[in-house]
């Protein structure tokens, strides 16, 4: 599972490098009664990657699915998945999310005692790590972990809730984090997740994200197709 779920990202960062930003789909408004046939319609719309949103009703108010829902998209999926670990205490899951077949699992800065640790926990279990982070979160926070992490997802909107609108916040935190890239010579991908859409992911884009998660932008279009090509041309023209 170790070497599957490298291939996995690194397919996804082949993605990058040779067309520029991509579009994860989330699947928190998905008709779930039929989730298989949810993720083939994005598979066959062009999907580079799926994000998955894992709410436990403790780190965020809202609960929404966990172990089942992952097992059963990875079941149905060929493209990589991203676990986003909206949850208390990640470090308790890490490996179980990891063995269901994440690809990519993501945690959040604020609900970390020891990053660095929770970190080396994912890679340990195979997948690549992304650290999440809050829009009030301040960005420098990040800054020790830079190098210990795959990438980093800033959040647009406060998690827990699908349909916010964006926080431009996010971009200021995208523009910090592509300069400290550079200036630390690191190789971490920039995310952004939340209230994107085609008047929001150009300036996204533009501000540095490379993995941009759309969640209702895509699942409540009547074309998965055309919602998918439409994001990422528009951001590919900014980026």
């Amino acid at each position: 599972m170790t070497h599957q779920a490298g291939q996995a990202f690194d397919r996804l960062t082949a993605t990058l490098e040779a067309h520029g930003p991509v579009v994860m789909p989330a699947l928190l408004l998905c008709d779930f009664g039929h989730l298989a046939r949810e993720v083939e319609r994005l598979e066959t719309a062009g999907a580079a990657a799926l994000h998955l949103d894992v709410m436990d009703g403790q780190f965020v108010p809202q609960l929404s699915y966990g172990r089942v829902v992952v097992e059963a998209v990875r079941k149905a999926s060929r493209v990589p998945i991203e676990t986003h670990l909206m949850v208390a205490e990640p470090e308790r899951v890490i490996e179980e999310y990891a063995r269901l077949g994440s690809d990519i699992v993501t945690v959040h800065i604020e609900a970390l005692e020891e990053p660095r640790r929770a970190l080396a926990a994912i890679t340990g279990a195979g997948c690549r790590a992304l650290l999440a982070i809050c829009p009030h979160t301040p960005v420098e926070r990040l800054e020790p972990y830079l190098d210990a992490c795959d990438g980093v997802l800033v959040m647009s909107v406060e998690p827990g809730f699908g349909g916010q609108q964006f926080n431009p916040v996010a971009l200021e935190k995208l523009t910090w984090l592509a300069a400290a890239r550079s200036r630390l010579n690191a190789s971490f991908r920039l995310g952004v997740d939340g209230g994107i859409s085609t008047e929001t992911i150009s300036s996204a884009a533009a501000a540095g994200a490379e993995l941009i998660v759309a969640g209702s932008a895509v699942i409540c279009s009547t074309d998965y197709a055309r919602a998918i090509v439409e994001l990422e041309s528009l951001a590919r023209a900014a980026a």
